[in-house]
């Protein structure tokens, strides 16, 4: 019997020889193979250098081909209609169908492929393998849940309001999907640029609460109403952080319009996380409440075997309350990157890559953010939650608000060069922002306390000797 080779030792050694067997199947490709593998190579760097000097000469620009903003088609459609006589609400029923099967397809897809992606990526960060038993790499396990669900029986306690205990799993998924209607994909690009598109935001953001209330009063059950109602003050707390953060981002753009935000970025070079580092951070941190995300799922306590306003809910109701939470943490990814992130613009790359790629890119970093702290961090208690609201969050927001009202009003009134009072607005808020907070911090009395003696557990081996080092300190 011929002895086993020997396995690297390091991580580092498995990889390269990994790469090198990769390189080697690559040469052991047929010629055939290799010959339409070159030609397809070959063709996709000839076509992206003809796009790249249509761009250059300026013969791609706004012209119904082209993709790095469809809505430059739409547009052409709307002309073309206009021209041929026909009834001017055809052409916008036509886009806002399009559109509409485009978030619907969006959110959609990404509900099914999206727990498959979540629970393989928090399987890296813990360790684990994740979902890899049910289609190649797993990848057919969210539709055996979702078969799962709709054979299991939906349960209605007794005493339940059966017409309201049917409408919350539907009613929550309007915000979700209403939501995405203002967001800007490329300048031309967009389901319905509001003019008061951060008003509506709001707006659409706090409807989730009334669904939430409603199935957890409407179950009959004294847990699930008491889940329901500390999740209703959990999501109209947070609602007023975000709604200041989005305020001092309209003070310094002057628009309540998503486009002309972005717009502003784009013009100045200059992200609004740079400008408005503790804005951004309530922005996020506040989201994750107004979702139930990880940290602050107090609403659900997902690592827990109970499910607060929706523990009567069975089968694919229950489903559907789980599925929602993607979707929000989606379109919660969408806004940070148009308040924050500069949208679509990419300091000009814009202009060579489609704006909603870019979108796209930003929308799930963020999402990837969110996963790492699903991952990684622990529930807050509903008390600190609450608590880190009404003392930390919304004083100090309202306190950046006033210096926002200043900075933008000398902004407009001085006359000097953006490069000089936009720089000196990043360098003032970032400065006002690390001495604020802990400024505030030691006024509210939190200041970390250092431990008197050094952690016992961490420094035993477990078991037994660890108890019995327990009993002898004490």
């Amino acid at each position: 019997m011929s002895a086993e080779a020997p396995r690297p030792a390091t991580p580092m050694a498995r990889q390269i020889l990994e790469h090198r067997s990769l390189l080697s199947r690559a040469r052991a490709l047929p010629g055939e193979a290799r010959f339409v593998l070159a030609v397809l190579t070959l063709g996709a760097l000839v076509t992206g250098a003809g796009i790249g000097f249509l761009v250059v000469t300026g013969q791609l620009d706004g012209r119904w081909y082209d993709i790095r903003d469809l809505g430059n088609a739409t547009a052409h459609f709307r002309d073309w209609t206009q021209r041929q006589g026909i009834d001017s609400s055809v052409p916008y029923l036509v886009t806002g169908l399009l559109g509409g099967i485009g978030i619907l397809s969006l959110v959609g897809g990404w509900l099914v492929i999206g727990v498959w992606a979540e629970r393989r990526l928090i399987a890296k960060f813990q360790i684990r393998q994740g979902p890899n038993r049910v289609g190649p790499f797993g990848l057919l396990q969210p539709l055996a849940d979702a078969v799962k669900l709709l054979q299991k029986e939906v349960l209605i306690p007794i005493g339940a309001d059966k017409l309201l205990f049917f409408l919350p799993p539907i009613l929550i998924f309007i915000p979700a999907m209403l939501g995405w209607g203002p967001v800007p994909w490329a300048p031309k690009m967009s389901y319905a640029d509001l003019n008061v598109g951060v008003v509506y935001t709001i707006a659409i953001s706090s409807l989730g609460v009334l669904a939430v209330f409603l199935a957890g009063w409407s179950s009959n059950n004294h847990y699930a109403l008491l889940g329901a109602m500390r999740t209703v003050a959990m999501m109209v707390s947070y609602e007023i952080p975000i709604s200041i953060s989005l305020l001092a981002v309209v003070l310094f753009t002057g628009s309540l319009q998503l486009s002309d935000i972005v717009a502003w970025q784009a013009q100045h070079y200059i992200w609004m996380i740079v400008l408005l580092p503790f804005g951004a951070f309530t922005f996020l941190f506040a989201s994750t409440a107004e979702i139930n995300r990880t940290p602050n799922d107090i609403g659900e306590a997902e690592s827990e075997i109970v499910a607060g306003f929706h523990t009567e809910y069975s089968g694919m109701k229950a489903g559907l309350f789980l599925a929602v939470e993607l979707g929000n943490a989606l379109l919660v990814g969408a806004m940070m990157s148009t308040f924050f992130l500069g949208g679509y613009s990419l300091f000009g790359l814009e202009e060579w890559v489609p704006g909603y790629l870019i979108m796209g890119a930003k929308t799930f970093l963020v999402y990837f953010g969110f996963v790492w702290l699903r991952a990684t961090l622990p529930r807050f208690r509903l008390d600190q939650l609450m608590a880190f609201a009404w003392k930390f969050l919304i004083p100090l927001s309202i306190i950046q608000l006033l210096f926002v009202a200043v900075e933008s009003m000398l902004i407009v009134q001085s006359g000097l060069p953006g490069i000089v009072t936009i720089g000196g607005s990043v360098i003032i808020n970032a400065g006002l922002t690390v001495i604020g907070v802990r400024a505030w911090a030691n006024a509210i009395g939190y200041s970390p306390k250092e431990m008197a003696s050094p952690p016992i557990m961490t420094n035993g081996v477990g078991g037994l000797r660890a108890a019995e080092q327990i009993r002898a300190a004490s």
